[in-house]
Formats: structure tokens, sequence, C-alpha cells
């Protein structure tokens, strides 16, 4: 197949590029850098574009004026920045891809589990679930905005929401983890949110990867949730991290009625100081660590043959 991959410069969209050629695709990697190194997209050739300035596209190089698909990754996937830079990074870097792309057979939208409630736990939500949901970050509303813009202009598109992708080369999750350890008068504490009991939908990011090229193989349509066979404890999870990096640390857990005052705290100071750096703890953390999110794989399974492997943070862990 002739296939574009847009945020071919990130994590998940440089191992779809790999996956990709390696399954013998024609890729086309789009970015917004201005150059990558040409192992991390397998070869592909590479071409900077920022979608959501829709006055400066460049000329596409044949055959990819019309692909057989387009598997739209770009976009701005963190917990802590400007809402207008969501708004740019989620909604106009899909209208843009969108519009660039409008004869491609397959259109694969990466959407993610945060269009949820982040206020209530999320308990093997079905894709349903996220309708009417009244988002309070700008995240969360960005990625639901840039769903609502798929499912309007292309209505046989297929959306899948991973949750807490991981995988080598993950520079958010596992990172993140590691920076939460402290050291204390009774010696290093990993802090968390919650009690350490709630169970988690993690997606691998080979998982994930091999959801996207099902996607453009078959005429499924719709949105899917896609993560790992099975959820798994947080406790569980982040003990096995800190073994593999030999961290003398044990997990300390914060409940939500203390640590959500500490997040928004955190974040009024950061606001008030007009500071660049993220806070050390968010809102949007907070309320997704604290309750239950696992997600419900029956649509995947059934309608786009979806068979997920286990988690397996090792690969990961040897990497990162």
């Amino acid at each position: 197949m002739i296939t574009v991959v847009t945020g071919a410069s990130g994590f998940v969209g440089s191992a779809l590029c790999r996956a990709a050629r390696a399954a013998g695709h024609q890729v086309l990697a789009l970015g917004r850098r201005p150059t990558v190194p040409t192992n991390l997209i397998g070869g592909a050739p590479y071409l900077s574009w920022d979608l959501a300035d829709l006055a400066a596209r460049p000329a596409l190089p044949a055959p990819f004026t019309r692909p057989d698909a387009v598997i739209h990754c770009a976009g701005l996937a963190t917990d802590w920045a400007r809402p207008e830079a969501f708004h740019r990074g989620n909604v106009l870097a899909t209208r843009g891809a969108l519009a660039a792309f409008p004869e491609t057979a397959h259109f694969v939208h990466l959407s993610t589990a945060s269009v949820y409630d982040p206020r209530r736990p999320t308990v093997m939500a079905r894709e349903d679930e996220a309708d009417a949901v009244r988002h309070t970050d700008a995240y969360g509303r960005s990625k639901a905005l840039a769903e609502a813009w798929v499912r309007r202009v292309r209505p046989d598109a297929v959306i899948l929401r991973p949750h807490a992708v991981y995988g080598p080369g993950d520079t958010t999750l596992l990172p993140r983890v590691l920076q939460a350890v402290r050291r204390t008068p009774r010696g290093p504490r990993l802090f968390a949110i919650g009690d350490g009991r709630q169970r988690l939908s993690l997606t691998s990011v080979a998982n994930l990867v091999d959801a996207c090229l099902l996607a453009t193989e078959g005429r499924a349509a719709g949105t899917f949730n896609i993560t790992d066979r099975e959820p798994v404890v947080l406790d569980d999870v982040l003990r096995q991290v800190l073994t593999a990096h030999n961290l003398p640390a044990t997990p300390l857990y914060v409940p939500l009625a203390l640590a959500l005052p500490l997040a928004r705290t955190a974040e009024l100071l950061t606001r008030t100081a007009r500071s660049a750096r993220r806070p050390r703890l968010t809102v949007y953390a907070v309320r997704h660590l604290a309750h239950e999110r696992t997600l419900d794989l029956t649509a995947a399974r059934t309608h786009l043959g979806y068979q997920p492997a286990p988690t397996d943070l090792g690969p990961a862990l040897r990497r990162n």
C-alpha cells in the first residue's frame, strides 16, 4: 500500500513507519521537525510539514499525492500546555491532514482514551461512553474536538483510542515514573496517586502499530479502544519499573483528596510565575492516575480483527 504517516518524527509515528516499511508499504513520513534520522523511520522518505498551517502545504512526491492510506499520528500529547497549543496541535493539525488527503481510501486517526471522563473511574469502558463528556482539561477537549471533525468530514474513517502508550523509545510514560522518585527521611520513595490497587489498561506501541495497520487493511469504520490484552495493577507496574532500574525505592500513595489540591496549587504557582516548565503535579495526571482506567476491546476484536499481546514492559525497560 501507498501510506502516509503524520507525526512520523514522534514515538508512535516513527515506530509505525518502521513497521509499515517492514510490511512492504511504500511510506511517506511527515513531521514538524526539519529532519529525522533515516533509521528512525525505517528508511522512508521524510517531508517536514506543519499540518496546522494550511497555507504552507509543500509539494508531495509521487506517488503520495493520492495515497491508499493516511495514518494521522501527529498531535500534542502532554498534560501541560496552553489551550491554544493543544488546539493547534490536535484540532488544526487534524483538519489539515483531512484537507490535504481528501481522496485517500483509508483515513486512520490516532486519538486517546483521555476523551473519557477524567473525573470518574473508567471501568472497561465502551466507545460510546465518551459521548457528551464535558472536558475540564484542554488536552481531552482538543482530542474530542479532533475526533468530532474526523467523523464529520470522513464518516468512513477509523479512530483509535489507546491508553498510556509505552515501548522502546518512550519519552513520556516510563521517564515520568522515574522522575517521581524522591528521597525522604525513610529512604527513596516513588510518589503515586490513589492506593495502588487501581487497574489500568496499558498499550504497547507494538499493539498500537498492529491496530493502525489492521485499520488500513479492512473496510471497518468507527471508533475503537486499543490496549494490551488484559489490564494490570498500578502497584505491580511501578514495582516492576523500580526493580528493572535497580532503584531501592518503594511506592508511596497519596490519596486523591490530598493530591488534587496540591496539583491545583502547583498549577497556580506555575501560571503566576509564568514559567515555561511543567508543574511537578498536574490536575490531569492526578485524575487519570487516581481511578481505574480500563477499556473494553470487544469492538476492535470484532471489527478490526485485533488480537493484542499481553502487557510486557521488558523491552521498554531495557531500552529506556
